[in-house]
């Protein structure tokens, strides 16, 4: 019998394996996904076909998108570019099977032990596990760990086929679409499709809300449009899909916006409206774990479920479908499991959108406080105002700090510009401390960064900013 058995091998189960053994609870980590020889490999969507490859190609398809004439202003100047696209699928290919197979050695190095199969979780504290050739194996355990990660929605009206594809596919297309469609300008729409668009592709994408980025911050998700159509992207907001039919080298769609309905045919389409957690035959109804209305695992405030003894975490359970989101909940659980205090701060749990620039967040916007009802004060720097940024090339956007109207503590910071991921790191360890927009205008910021826009900012909350104008008290 182990202590634990985590279900899932992806960034929420592999982390939760290995917090396990390190705390001495031995451990076996569950994965069905299987190389050409067999054997498990970890990772999850994530690593194999979701996070990782996709920030590969992001990298790549920029520094194609320079280099094909986009560097003038620098004295740079190449004639002829050309693409081998082969050679950039084989460096994303490269660096998931690096990570992938790092996770194995991890593995080793904790003592954790690995399955391959498919695990259920049956009464009594069991794990069932089906292993390829169909027979299956009864394993017992203290605690039980669910983390099966999630899978694209296929809609009835775009259902996949060769043209048609899920946010895997777009990941392996073996030539340059010259025209491409993509369903939802969520994140993983956005980021596909700036990847092609960068290679050559004429992009359109197709969002039925009439907001554009609805969970962002308005402002940020009001440039954030400007610029990406600026790029090359036709957004059309608004645009509900409401049929397509696959031709034999393309496929043409009709959808639906105020005006009527309209019709456009691509070489490929890319559905991207969301993913859904995988609860199929991960339970059995006698487990004791149920299903809350939206369709995920129920659980507490500590992704603990109904059953006892048995957790859940990432995708499966409510809040975001977040790589690093699922790995906290890991740690959290394992902890718990060896009897330790921890908990989870739902409230911060940042948001990147990885495109150039990139889009991030943390916190509270201002449509949240607003429905609130929560007084509050705003300080704000543009990018095209830092050296570093200037200096760079990269001083599109700003970043937007929201602070408390009486005490100053800081409620959510959105930047939209170059490292806007780091910038939002580096102010969320500030919130988590309960910081204050004064407290990060008085830290040294080293200069040049572009990291000094977040210090101005937070100096533009209190009208104290030096490198814009400040309104006069």
């Amino acid at each position: 019998m182990y202590d634990v058995i985590v279900i899932g091998g992806g960034p929420a189960g592999y982390v939760a394996a290995i917090r396990s053994s390190q705390l001495g609870l031995s451990t076996a980590c569950v994965e069905e996904f299987v190389d050409d020889s067999g054997n498990a490999v970890f990772g999850g969507t994530c690593l194999n076909v979701g996070c990782i490859p996709s920030k590969a190609l992001l990298d790549s398809s920029h520094r194609f998108y320079e280099a094909a004439g986009h560097l003038d202003t620098h004295g740079i100047k190449i004639e002829k570019v050309k693409l081998d696209l082969n050679v950039m699928m084989d460096r994303k290919d490269s660096i998931v099977k690096k990570l992938t197979g790092g996770i194995g050695g991890l593995f080793a190095a904790n003592k954790v032990t690995p399955i391959t199969g498919r695990g259920k979780v049956i009464a009594g504290n069991n794990v069932e596990i089906t292993k390829s050739d169909g027979t299956t194996e009864t394993i017992a355990a203290k605690n039980i760990i669910i983390a099966t990660g999630s899978s694209p929605i296929e809609i009835a009206s775009a259902e996949f086929n060769n043209n048609v594809v899920d946010s895997t596919g777009a990941l392996e297309f073996t030539e340059v679409p010259k025209t491409l469609g993509v369903i939802g300008a969520g994140v993983i729409g956005l980021e596909l499709g700036s990847v092609w668009a960068r290679l050559g592709s004429k992009v359109t994408v197709i969002e039925a809300m009439d907001d554009f980025l609805f969970m962002a911050d308005k402002e940020i998700a009001k440039d954030c449009l400007k610029d990406f159509k600026k790029q090359g992207l036709d957004i059309k907001l608004g645009s509900r899909l409401i049929a397509s039919k696959n031709l034999k080298k393309s496929v043409k769609i009709s959808y639906e916006n105020s005006t009527g309905t309209e019709e456009m045919e691509f070489d490929k389409l890319v559905v991207a409206v969301g993913r859904r957690p995988n609860v199929q035959n991960v339970f059995s109804e006698d487990s004791g774990v149920h299903l809350d209305e939206r369709g995920f695992i129920s659980v507490d405030d500590h992704c603990q479920t109904s059953a006892s003894n048995v957790w859940a975490i990432g995708d499966v359970v409510r809040g975001p479908m977040l790589a690093h989101k699922g790995s906290e909940e890991g740690v959290m659980v394992a902890e718990r499991i060896a009897g330790k205090h921890a908990e989870m701060n739902y409230d911060l749990v940042p948001s990147v959108i990885y495109t150039h620039p990139e889009i991030a967040w943390v916190g509270k916007n201002e449509e949240e406080l607003k429905s609130e009802n929560r007084s509050y004060k705003v300080g704000k720097f543009p990018f095209a105002a830092s050296g570093r940024a200037l200096a760079v090339d990269q001083s599109t956007g700003f970043v937007k700090v929201i602070s408390d109207a009486s005490t100053d503590t800081i409620l959510g910071v959105h930047v939209f510009g170059p490292s806007a991921a780091e910038i939002v790191q580096q102010a969320l360890i500030s919130m988590e401390f309960g910081a204050s927009s004064e407290d990060l205008g008085l830290t040294i910021f080293s200069h040049p960064t572009v990291s000094e826009a977040l210090h101005e900012a937070a100096l533009a909350v209190n009208n104290q900013a030096i490198h814009i104008g400040n309104k006069r008290k």
